[in-house]
């Protein structure tokens, strides 16, 4: 097997991230979003938003790591932020996932998008921790924009969002926080 044909067949399994579904609501509220959906929406938040990343954020880095970071929910599902879920399974899983992905491309290749991977996953550096609270903050935005979106669907509180979600925004990008925390205080006390 020649690279091209290892990086084109890896490209293919990448096309089921799109069967993948996700909690959160598009905004119009027709259907849930899927992981693959997710992963783009988060990058262009990244472009948008680049002006609130730390300094010295590599936005290039930040968008590669959201590209790849949904890829393991493949094999291993997606995982709710706000749903039960078996942690330690979880990780096992997509581990799994992703040494059996990016084992699919030349190993130059697999190596580098694991080592994007394991960055996002440890949130260690300003490239992972702004990437980490982009996607942090894009389902809140989104179930703000539907009513609530899934959060009636899992009995969400704003406790709940405040403990989940907020540590990784403010750890990645405080002023994001600043902007939606109030937002979620109204939409929970409407």
């Amino acid at each position: 097997m020649t690279d091209l044909d290892a990086q084109v067949a890896f490209l293919l399994e990448a096309d089921r991230l799109k069967s993948v579904n996700r909690a959160s609501y598009i905004t119009d509220r027709s259907r849930h979003e899927n992981s693959a959906e997710h992963s783009w929406h988060i990058a262009l938040f990244a472009m948008v938003l680049e002006g609130e990343a730390p300094e010295g954020v590599d936005i290039s880095r930040v968008i590669r790591m959201l590209i790849l970071h949904d890829l393991v929910e493949i094999d291993a599902g997606d995982a709710p932020i706000h749903g039960r879920v078996d942690v330690a399974a979880m990780t096992a899983r997509e581990e799994a996932a992703a040494t059996r992905l990016f084992g699919m491309l030349p190993p130059a290749q697999g190596a580098a998008f694991r080592a994007l991977w394991e960055e996002f996953e440890a949130a260690r550096t300003p490239d992972a921790r702004f990437a980490k609270a982009l996607d942090r903050f894009q389902p809140p935005v989104l179930n703000l924009a539907t009513d609530g979106g899934s959060w009636p669907d899992f009995d969400v509180t704003e406790d709940m969002i405040t403990a989940r979600v907020a540590p990784a925004i403010q750890r990645g990008a405080p002023a994001l926080w600043q902007w939606l925390a109030p937002r979620i205080r109204a939409w929970f006390r409407s």
